[in-house]
């Protein structure tokens, strides 16, 4: 069994999905968790409901495309636990990165890139930072990219460059930190039911639920697994890159997406 025992745990967009479901699988691993989103009732919700299964866990308020927060949310966990062991930053969004290449306006890219992207970055800076000047030093990250950035997708080429962009640079903070004690890997989600995904077969159905249920159905095909997957399935391969366990393992992406793309790489 994986342990975290006392650890500090950074996750951001910890209120839903696969970071609500990782901040929950750091703490059954023992860990002091700090998740961070921009919806305070539902981070505070998140928060509540680790504490009431017995374990430690506080959220703070932060828009990650701002550095000012990203700094005071460091600063914060940081002031609380002294330090941080380990980071999941899994902040992330479709809104407005949806749209063909020749279709989507100027606006709708830098929201896109800003929040897929530039939010990584910032959070990279602050808690590598951080990492370096605690002793003792180094740590693990994990940055939440996508099976979308491991190829072209019609219609979501915002979302897939900047996801892309988060896998450059994961590769590039590992190279850089090894030799201090920081290992950065990158989990790539496939399908998982999600609240964003759940968005995506919505806004296809168009209201229609029979045009939805066939939009899911369809999507199934692509996958090995013939299923979607859980959350919990994906936090797993969050906690064990972020544990002892994966000691050795640095720039690597661990694509956790039931085979849907086996056969294209």
């Amino acid at each position: 069994m994986i342990t975290l025992d006392g650890k500090v745990v950074l996750v951001t967009g910890g209120s839903s999905g696969i970071g609500r479901a990782a901040a929950e699988a750091f703490s059954r691993a023992g860990a002091r968790v700090v998740l961070a989103a921009r919806g305070a009732e539902r981070g505070e919700e998140a928060a509540r409901a680790i504490r009431a299964a017995g374990g430690e866990a506080r959220f703070v308020r932060a828009d990650v495309t701002r550095a000012g927060d990203v700094d005071a949310l460091v600063a914060t966990v940081v002031k609380a636990h002294g330090r941080i062991d380990a980071a999941f930053n899994n902040a992330a969004t479709l809104e407005g990165a949806l749209g063909a290449t020749a279709d989507v306006a100027e606006e709708q890219f830098d929201a896109a890139i800003a929040v897929n992207l530039k939010s990584v970055w910032l959070c990279l800076r602050a808690i590598i930072r951080q990492m370096l000047a605690q002793s003792p030093a180094g740590g693990a990250i994990v940055n939440t990219s996508s099976v979308n950035a491991l190829g072209g997708t019609p219609g979501g080429g915002l979302y897939a460059a900047a996801k892309a962009g988060v896998l450059a640079l994961t590769k590039s903070a590992a190279l850089e930190y090894a030799a201090r004690g920081i290992r950065v890997n990158a989990l790539v989600a496939g399908a998982h039911r999600t609240p964003m995904l759940e968005g995506v077969f919505d806004a296809i159905g168009g209201g229609d639920p029979e045009a939805r249920a066939r939009a899911e159905t369809e999507y199934l095909r692509f996958i090995a697994l013939g299923r979607l997957g859980r959350p919990e399935e994906a936090a797993a391969a969050a906690v064990w890159l972020c544990s002892d366990a994966a000691s050795y393992v640095t720039g690597h992406s661990l694509i956790v997406d039931g085979g849907m793309t086996a056969a294209y790489r």
